[in-house]
């Protein structure tokens, strides 16, 4: 049997949290029991995804998006006192992994994103290096790739562009709201750019230097990081593991 303490440690280290300034905790937010069978991931640790991990009995949840961040307000009310008192009274383990998941070069959810895709990374960039560099299977139009992403994401993507049939053989990338590393893609010479959300400043860098920009959700971009890490705990635990998905559009 697991214990949580060595799952931590080695999420840590393999992670290599210490390297990452972030905007929350990464490793374990709330204490459950110590000894660990069954795992829950779920890309954000959100009320369902507490009680989804309370149904099957998980002694960890596993997130990408945990609960606590500099932005937030920090009394323990409302929605955050029932998700905290949930996780509390059945002893569960919540456990999440932000910047660190997104860069990881094999668990990362860019590093997930571009298997989903079959798109070859060439580099990790950017700050923290979090913005991805590299090129999709085969050459398309900036149509043919939202289209692409649309069928493997199941959602349908926004897509800036001037032109639609402006074929694209470089690309950049950067999962979740990553929709500020645009200009340092198209610094670097992409001819599109993936992330999951987009704002009104987009729109127009886009149109005005002919770089494709593709908003491909926030929540869907991100669903694979946290799957293939958890996978990996079970490799290295032999822990069972359950993925909890949400219809989240954005």
């Amino acid at each position: 049997m697991a214990q949580r303490t060595a799952i931590v440690d080695w999420c840590a280290q393999q992670l290599a949290v210490h390297q990452f300034r972030d905007y929350c905790p990464n490793g374990l937010q709330v204490e459950g029991r110590q000894e660990i069978q069954q795992l829950v991931c779920a890309v954000t640790a959100s009320q369902a995804a507490i009680d989804f991990a309370v149904a099957q009995k998980a002694d960890m949840l596993l997130v990408h998006h945990g609960l606590f961040w500099k932005s937030e307000a920090a009394p323990i009310t409302g929605w955050k006192q029932k998700r905290i008192h949930t996780l509390l009274t059945h002893d569960i383990n919540l456990v999440g992994y932000h910047l660190p998941l997104d860069a990881h070069p094999e668990w990362g959810n860019n590093a997930q994103l571009a298997r989903q895709l079959n798109w070859q990374i060439i580099e990790q960039t950017g700050e923290q290096a979090l913005l991805t560099l590299g090129q999709p299977a085969s050459a398309m139009s900036a149509l043919q790739l939202a289209e692409e992403i649309e069928q493997v994401l199941q959602r349908k993507p926004t897509l800036i562009t001037a032109n639609p049939h402006k074929p694209i053989q470089r690309l950049g990338w950067c999962t979740g709201g990553g929709q500020h590393f645009f200009q340092a893609a198209i610094d670097a010479g992409v001819d599109a750019y993936i992330t999951g959300e987009i704002s009104e400043p987009q729109y127009h860098l886009a149109h005005e230097t002919g770089v494709g920009f593709i908003a491909a959700g926030h929540h869907a971009t991100e669903r694979y990081g946290v799957q293939a890490l958890a996978n990996a705990i079970a490799d290295a635990f032999s822990v069972t593991v359950q993925f909890f998905d949400e219809a989240n559009p954005a």
